[in-house]
């Protein structure tokens, strides 16, 4: 990309409205990622209201040669969202594309704009007396554009799917400023190539989303928490087989907790009383929604939890009593993340293993890394009921955090990300690639995949203007 002429900010000024087109000062939260690792440098963040405004906008930047980064709520965590450091960027914020479009009850749909908050939508479907299933840490922030840019995951995949999977029909502003209205809501459409599928996923690299159709589940006539101590991966994994056996497609939830993860929950906030983790090295935390009753549900949980017990492969378990009880537990599962932050900085890996395989990559890398750093601590957890991990390392106690990271963090990752290989997992479950993983796709991508992937982003967007640097180097 050329340096962008001043006069690309006045003819967006012209588009969108020159209070919607930020300079100087007002930029710096557009600026840097959620996790304060990558800070770029803006030429203006654009924030279209419309459709049209943003068609417009990516036209204009094409014919400029300006490169665009589409940003959403701004929370992901591999850099993907935020400008480089060229201030030749322009920011296209979809914060103000935050409309409810339409709920057709009978279709079991909701069609919203890609600023929309994905707590608002979860309230806005509970409103409207549906469900809608998506569930993140962030989702008090994140939007729906980027949670479907990045095909996010959270804590229900196991029943619901990624955000893929919710997603019916997408609206699109391609790299040339066309629009794409793909928000038909159909669950069959054979009519060639499945572009909705093309741009889940692509973090904005092959066009800009501006609206989804998304499905809509029914609510659920009860919705049980258990909190369980196991004393080793093998019998999680054991005890995830016996939940899919007992309780079918009533299992929505499967999270993974190792003793240290907690241990820095019950450090940091120990208002929050962290239950069992002192007693074995592993907790898990299982939801389970029933369609027929809370007796219904309760009763097949009890007996799979005594099942589990009597076969040994459980130590202890907690079922909550209520849904304060249940929101608590589930507080503690999400305020890992917190913790972490509180105990300084770490090396972040967000992994899939097939999940009879797990037990064993933990065991490989847990070993290959304290090799290499005597003292070195795991912050392990996730999702393990769709297999995805969140194999994190937190330096070893006495050195200074930053200082650690900053020196060890390649190595530190080149042993992960090896070990999966070796695993024939994926260096990314749900976070995605964007900068921060750009270098290490082509180690653990075939050459033959990330061809097709760059024939894709020339084909659609030739002159590299949607995100460049992003997913695939230039």
């Amino acid at each position: 990309m050329s340096k962008p002429a001043p006069e690309i900010v006045e003819t967006l000024a012209a588009i969108v409205g020159a209070g919607n087109v930020l300079t100087g000062d007002d930029l710096a939260s557009y600026e840097q990622d959620w996790r304060g690792r990558a800070r770029g440098r803006a030429l203006c963040v654009v924030r279209p209201g419309t459709t049209d405004e943003v068609a417009r906008v990516v036209q204009a930047c094409a014919a400029a040669r300006v490169s665009l980064v589409p940003q959403g709520g701004n929370t992901g965590l591999v850099a993907g969202s935020v400008p480089d450091a060229s201030g030749a960027q322009v920011v296209l914020s979809l914060r103000r594309m935050a409309a409810l479009r339409a709920i057709d009850a009978q279709n079991m749909t909701i069609t919203v704009e890609a600023g929309y908050i994905l707590q608002a939508l979860q309230d806005t479907a509970d409103q409207a007396g549906f469900l809608f299933p998506l569930s993140l840490g962030a989702e008090g922030s994140c939007t729906i554009g980027g949670n479907l840019a990045t095909n996010a995951g959270g804590t229900q995949v196991v029943r619901y799917g990624n955000a893929r999977e919710l997603c019916l029909g997408l609206e699109v502003v391609t790299a040339q400023g066309e629009v794409w209205d793909g928000l038909s809501g159909l669950r069959k459409d054979n009519t060639g190539y499945d572009l909705r599928d093309l741009y889940v996923g692509s973090e904005g690299t092959l066009g800009v989303i501006t609206a989804a159709t998304l499905r809509l589940y029914p609510k659920p006539a009860a919705q049980l928490t258990a909190w369980v101590a196991v004393d080793s991966l093998e019998q999680a994994c054991t005890l995830l087989g016996m939940a899919h056996q007992h309780l079918a497609a009533g299992l929505t939830g499967f999270e993974v907790m190792n003793q240290f993860a907690l241990g820095l929950v019950d450090k940091h906030y120990p208002h929050l009383r962290v239950p069992l983790w002192q007693q074995t090295a592993w907790c898990v935390l299982i939801e389970v929604s029933d369609a027929e009753s809370e007796a219904h549900a309760r009763g097949l949980f009890e007996q799979m939890l005594e099942a589990a017990m009597e076969q040994g492969v459980i130590a202890d378990a907690i079922i909550a009593e209520n849904m304060r009880q249940a929101h608590d537990l589930w507080h503690i599962r999400e305020s890992i993340t917190l913790a972490q932050v509180e105990e300084g900085f770490n090396v972040k890996h967000d992994v899939s293993i097939p999940i009879s395989l797990i037990p064993e990559f933990v065991r490989a890398a847990d070993a290959a890394l304290s090799a290499a750093f005597e003292g070195i601590r795991f912050v392990n957890f996730g999702h393990l009921g769709d297999g995805n991990l969140h194999y994190n390392i937190q330096a070893p106690p006495g050195i200074d955090a930053k200082a650690f990271v900053a020196q060890h963090e390649d190595q530190v990752s080149a042993i992960v990300y090896d070990t999966v290989s070796q695993y024939r997992g994926s260096i990314s479950a749900e976070h995605g690639i964007g900068e921060l993983k750009l270098h290490k796709l082509p180690q653990h991508k075939s050459a033959t995949a990330l061809a097709l992937m760059r024939s894709i982003k020339t084909a659609l967007d030739p002159h590299n203007t949607l995100n460049p640097g992003r997913v695939l180097s230039a």
